[in-house]
């Protein structure tokens, strides 16, 4: 499973930053699980988050990018693309990971990035952090993204 070794993220007080959650709307299933989870790290560390939602993962930087020139200090994306029979699993994949890492990177802004990329919808579910996911992919997203938005506002970025 690819959650060993991750790192636990301890929670602490992220009240004072400000925090949006941006998820597609592709598979209701795992997106609801992914948001669950998102909710779950957001209340955990005390503070509140704007959700946007987008048709699909595809659309999730360009959106990212317009939450982030207003100021958020995290942004989390959470998406699902499960392959098929044709290359279109791994041009959305690409563009939503290379758009991701430029908003990060443009804007000096955390990005939490949710997106599943698996080959079977089993995969995917088993990462959604519904009941009896192996793993909690919304949560883990989001804890990344409020520590890294902590660090970033430690080392004076923004």
């Amino acid at each position: 499973m690819s959650g060993e070794g991750a790192a636990a993220v301890e929670p602490f007080d992220a009240s004072g930053l400000r925090v949006a959650v941006v998820a597609a709307s592709w598979h209701t299933v795992v997106m609801d699980g992914l948001l669950a989870g998102s909710a779950r790290a957001c209340a955990e560390h005390s503070v509140e988050a704007e959700v946007v939602r987008v048709p699909g993962t595809f659309e999730l930087p360009v959106v990212a990018s317009a939450l982030a020139q207003q100021g958020y200090d995290a942004v989390v994306a959470l998406g699902v693309v499960i392959r098929g029979g044709t290359p279109h699993f791994e041009y959305v994949c690409s563009a939503a990971t290379d758009g991701l890492t430029r908003v990060a990177l443009d804007h000096t802004v955390a990005v939490g990035f949710g997106v599943l990329t698996c080959d079977t919808e089993q995969q995917a579910l088993d990462r959604a952090g519904l009941e009896g996911s192996a793993e909690d992919k919304g949560h883990e997203a989001t804890a990344a993204a409020l520590a890294t938005a902590r660090t970033i506002r430690a080392v004076g970025g923004r």
